[in-house]
């Protein structure tokens, strides 16, 4: 594994490279949770897998986290900070491969929002927050279902069953745009992390086909 720092608008970045065994056929870019780190139990699985699978993995702490603050800056700041990254990977260790984008939870979001700027051809979705926890006074805030529809790309949302951010209603899917995946679990995703990992692997199989191998990346 190798540890970069990228420079974006609030401070540096940090990206945890993960090569590819053997000739890289794609990238996978994955941000963390808003109160997490990029050791989740997920990501982790995840990222071993798509190695062992041809796909080089660089998992994203944003600057906040970098800098020691547990606070979440607001949506526009961690896009802000993700797109510089991106165009740094594409430009750096992930050079001439298609990169598909993700994270769990908070990172999954920011993935959804920025994947047309940034030029994901796909989108990771693990435990997609997609409704806020009700308030003190029973409200809730709306749904994020449409960050997850404006994607524009193929995307695969990981969730929990009993998962307490929710679940994408069955009426609500849209096969030609999204897939979700439902798992054992809750929003932290640890009870099966092996079944995730071989989901996600399956889905990566689709969009980075075994045959299209580029570059490995450094």
């Amino acid at each position: 594994m190798t540890v970069m720092e990228l420079d974006t608008p609030h401070g540096p970045a940090r990206a945890h490279l993960h090569p590819a065994t053997g000739a890289a056929r794609g990238g996978l870019v994955l941000g963390h949770g808003a109160g997490g780190s990029v050791t989740a139990p997920d990501l982790v699985a995840v990222t071993a897998a798509a190695v062992a699978a041809g796909v080089s993995v660089a998992l994203v702490e944003q600057p906040y986290r970098v800098a020691g603050k547990k606070s979440t800056p607001p949506a526009p700041k961690l896009d802000e900070a993700w797109i510089p990254v991106l165009a740094a990977l594409r430009d750096g260790p992930l050079a001439g491969l298609p990169v598909v984008c993700g994270g769990r939870s908070s990172g999954a979001r920011v993935a959804c929002r920025t994947a047309t700027a940034v030029g994901a051809v796909a989108v990771l979705c693990l435990a997609f927050p997609l409704q806020p926890p009700a308030r003190r006074d029973g409200t809730s805030g709306p749904s994020r279902l449409p960050e997850l529809a404006g994607a524009g790309v193929p995307t695969l949302v990981v969730q929990g069953v009993n998962d307490r951010f929710g679940m994408v209603d069955d009426d609500a899917q849209d096969p030609a745009r999204w897939t979700v995946a439902r798992v054992p679990g809750d929003h932290g995703l640890k009870k099966d992390v092996r079944g995730i990992a071989d989901t996600v692997v399956a889905w990566l199989d689709d969009r980075l086909p075994l045959g299209a191998s580029g570059p490995e990346a450094r």
